[in-house]
């Protein structure tokens, strides 16, 4: 395990965290936009 962690940095993580968070939020605006349209 201390193999993987020394291979991908903490900060890595966390970029990757917040890239799958902010993305999820834009794809859920852009839902919210096309279910709002078609009402």
């Amino acid at each position: 395990m201390s193999d993987m962690e020394e291979k991908f940095p903490r900060a890595l993580w966390v970029r990757l965290i917040i890239y799958i968070a902010v993305g999820h939020l834009f794809a859920a605006f852009i839902w919210l936009l096309f279910e709002i349209g078609a009402k």
